[in-house]
């Protein structure tokens, strides 16, 4: 018995030794998230560009009084210091020529955004419109992602920029274009969302892709899996596992983004971490592991309300919400199957040395202290 705790001890020891040489972050899948309306007239074409405060600081400064926010008066200091960084990472092309940035309409801070609204000039029928945005494309330490809505006409669809997938692309057509009002009225006054008619657009593969970045990027939420695959099991039990977090963090991914469920993310992401928490402390207290799938099922409801943040403020069509919900979800299932299908055959290769049980120990100690300081940071930071 004192062996058993001389070799835990010493791997919470080996835990905090790693922890203290490298950067943990509270908001382990945290998104630089910018929201951009793409609203095409037969006058013009508007562009409107919100971007997160703290994504402002990170790329030009501001923040004076180190509150972590912008107001207005640190906003204006650096306005025009973000207008040339958004510039000249922004490009938009009509008919394969970029065009000219013209006067702004509005550029602010409102809600913790900066949004900024500019209009191009028209895109006739049979042109081609292009939108490139390289913020952030040589950071590789962020995660940025620009959410797209396009109106054009009675019709509205949606799409995700992220990753290397950073230039969305769209043809006027004749029909299109017939459709589109003069510029008096936006687009989304015309009709309701529910009359407009089906995108001619496939983003499906942008949320496919948005959705594997979102998983990678979710260290919270591989930790989390790995914690439920370390300790030794049967084939049958990790099948259980797999398909019973699967499922759980489907629902309530469907739910949070259709707005049929809405629990606040001062409530998720420690939620997220206790799972980690609890995972990690049931591998060092049990050897034999049994009915996982029950605590699994409960805890991946609560990740798939994390899977969702991404999305919930996104305005997607009804028309189009099914398409780019399943394709995110799927994306999200894709990196998890590959990662379980490498790492099984890993850990039945490791649990056929003695000293297996010790590697399990000290990866759940390491799960253990990275998710309670995660835990603790995030209850501090909603404090």
């Amino acid at each position: 018995m004192a062996v058993c705790r001389w070799r835990f001890f010493l791997s919470i020891f080996m835990a905090l030794i790693v922890l203290l040489s490298i950067d943990h972050r509270a908001d382990a899948h945290a998104y630089s998230a910018t929201y951009s309306t793409l609203e095409f007239y037969k006058s013009k074409t508007e562009l409107t560009y919100a971007l997160d405060d703290l994504s402002v600081i990170e790329l030009v400064g501001g923040d004076t009084n180190h509150d972590g926010t912008l107001d207005s008066e640190e906003f204006a200091a650096v306005d025009q210091k973000l207008l040339t960084v958004l510039q000249n990472n922004l490009v938009v092309k009509i008919n394969g020529e970029a065009a000219a940035w013209p006067q702004l309409e509005s550029f602010g801070m409102y809600r913790k955004r900066a949004i900024m609204k500019i209009s191009f000039p028209a895109v006739a029928a049979s042109q081609s419109i292009q939108l490139t945005d390289q913020l952030y494309l040589n950071d590789t330490a962020s995660n940025y992602v620009n959410l797209m809505t396009i109106y054009y006409g009675a019709q509205k669809s949606t799409a995700a920029i992220a990753g290397n997938n950073r230039t969305w692309t769209m043809q006027m057509t004749e029909n299109d274009f017939a459709g589109l009002q003069s510029g008096d009225t936006s687009p989304q006054q015309q009709q309701p969302e529910e009359e407009a008619s089906s995108s001619k657009m496939d983003g499906w593969f942008s949320f496919f892709v948005l959705g594997m970045n979102h998983i990678l990027s979710g260290y919270d939420h591989l930790l989390f899996l790995f914690s439920l695959l370390i300790a030794r099991q049967t084939f049958k039990q990790y099948a259980g596992t797999i398909t019973a977090f699967t499922i759980a963090h489907s629902i309530t991914l469907a739910l949070t983004v259709t707005g049929v469920i809405h629990i606040s993310s001062r409530i998720v992401e420690p939620a997220i971490a206790l799972s980690i928490c609890y995972v990690a402390l049931d591998n060092l207290i049990r050897k034999k592991i049994s009915y996982r799938w029950v605590l699994t099922f409960f805890f991946g409801m609560i990740h798939g309300m994390g899977f969702a943040d991404i999305l919930t403020e996104m305005n997607i069509p009804k028309s189009e919400l099914a398409v780019d919900l399943i394709s995110f979800n799927v994306g999200i299932e894709t990196v998890q199957v590959i990662i379980v299908a490498v790492l099984l055959p890993a850990l039945a290769l490791l649990y056929r040395w003695k000293h297996s049980r010790h590697v399990a120990v000290a990866c759940s100690a390491l799960a253990l202290v990275l998710g309670g300081l995660w835990l603790v940071e995030r209850v501090i930071s909603n404090v």
